[in-house]
């Protein structure tokens, strides 16, 4: 893994909080776009640059692909695991996509029915 590739890819706050959220759940890209506020398209090209230079994984069911955090990658470079578990604490954006994901969370709500619903 080259270093600099992946201070790169976190030099967005888009994909610093997709690792925030992949650090507390497994999501689809779909969970992504509603419980963040995003787009598609926005959420898609960041989980690309994210996986390309692999701090996070797919796992492919049915038609959806589910991303993960590279826990081997969080593991061998601590200021990763200190980011994600110390720091995002500060940024309120971060904050709130925390809020929405236990709301998803505690609802009955799925991939297949999250578009259709007013839960954000």
């Amino acid at each position: 893994m080259d270093i600099i590739e992946v201070l790169k890819a976190l030099a967005h706050e888009n994909r610093i909080r997709i690792l925030n959220l992949l650090a507390k759940s497994e999501l689809c890209v779909c969970e992504l776009e509603n419980i963040m506020q995003v787009n598609q398209s926005n959420a898609s090209r960041h989980l690309s640059k994210l996986k390309q230079v692999n701090l996070i994984e797919g796992r492919k069911k049915a038609q959806w692909i589910y991303y993960n955090l590279n826990e081997k990658i969080i593991t061998e470079h601590q200021f990763l695991k200190l980011l994600i578990e110390n720091e995002l604490n500060d940024f309120a954006d971060a904050r709130e996509d925390l809020k929405r994901l236990e709301k998803y969370n505690n609802s009955s709500l799925s991939c297949e029915t999250l578009p259709e619903s007013n839960l954000f």
